[in-house]
């Protein structure tokens, strides 16, 4: 944990234009940032992202973008 810095929180977006639910990024997802909300893949904990980028590089469809 970083503390007295300034380290910002990445943002993570899912284009639901794009998405296709289809589960990718929950699975690939090594800290549970995303969860499934009626039918659709949703971000439930961006606070715990560490920007890794797993989540871009397997969406099938490019709906993800994290953004440091």
């Amino acid at each position: 944990m970083l503390i007295g810095c300034d380290y910002g929180m990445p943002e993570v977006e899912i284009d639901y234009g794009l998405c296709i639910s289809c589960k990718t990024c929950i699975s690939t997802c090594p800290m549970g940032v995303y969860g499934e909300s009626g039918g659709k893949v949703s971000v439930e904990s961006p606070q715990e992202c560490i920007a890794c980028m797993g989540c871009v590089g397997a969406c099938p469809v490019g709906a993800i973008t994290v953004t440091e």
